[in-house]
């Protein structure tokens, strides 16, 4: 049986990057035989986590009006869950964030006097995957992000496969995808060697060729 894929894109740009990163995904998954499902952070209507703790008691988020119930069953019923997004200020876009408060209607929360114990409402056995691009040469700023998901990974039991990629030096939208000679005149314009292009040009596609072998592996 086909694994159940829910792919959620943090990007406001419709062709950027974190989209061609998603198609390569996508495509490979669907080679194996997944349907992956993928949803534009920005295009679903999410309220913002209020803290109120009431999920403590009833094991769901109370908040009314949105598409969070929706969307948590998606959630819950996926086999892989992917992130993508591009990195803003070393962290994922507002739209995602806002998505990611909502998971702490999955786990229980008890104060103590060392700090918090997490109980997740049901075992997280599930391959989770982080996606990103950005601008900086350094994966390196992309380690708060990669952090924060590790942390939500041991919070909702460790019980998952968690995998992450990160693509680099990419300043504008659909550059991943640039041939040499385009990527050489971009890199004139951003004061960048252009003796990078082309090693440049040709890791983007290992990148994308990776991506895709990533899709059909976890679509089997």
């Amino acid at each position: 049986m086909a694994n159940k894929i829910l792919i959620l894109n943090g990007s406001p740009r419709r062709n950027g990057n974190t989209s061609m990163m998603i198609a390569a995904f996508a495509e490979g998954a669907e080679q194996a035989g997944s349907k992956p499902e993928i949803i534009r952070a920005e295009e679903v209507n999410i309220k913002s986590c209020r803290g109120c703790l009431r999920c403590n008691l009833f094991q769901r988020c109370v908040i009314k009006g949105d598409d969070w119930g929706e969307l948590s069953k998606k959630i819950l019923d996926c086999d892989t869950l992917v992130f993508a997004t591009p990195v803003y200020f070393h962290h994922m876009t507002a739209p995602l964030k806002m998505i990611v408060d909502r998971f702490r209607s999955f786990i229980h929360v008890q104060i103590t006097e060392e700090g918090l114990i997490h109980t997740p409402w049901q075992t997280w056995k599930r391959r989770i995957i982080l996606l990103t691009c950005m601008g900086s040469s350094s994966a390196e700023d992309a380690k708060p992000l990669e952090e924060l998901f590790e942390s939500l990974i041991d919070i909702m039991g460790g019980e998952c496969e968690f995998t992450s990629l990160t693509a680099t030096r990419l300043a504008v939208g659909g550059q991943i995808g640039m041939p040499e000679q385009d990527l050489a005149e971009l890199y004139l314009k951003l004061k960048i060697p252009i003796t990078l292009a082309g090693p440049d040009s040709l890791h983007n596609r290992a990148i994308l060729t990776r991506l895709k072998d990533m899709g059909c592996s976890t679509g089997g």
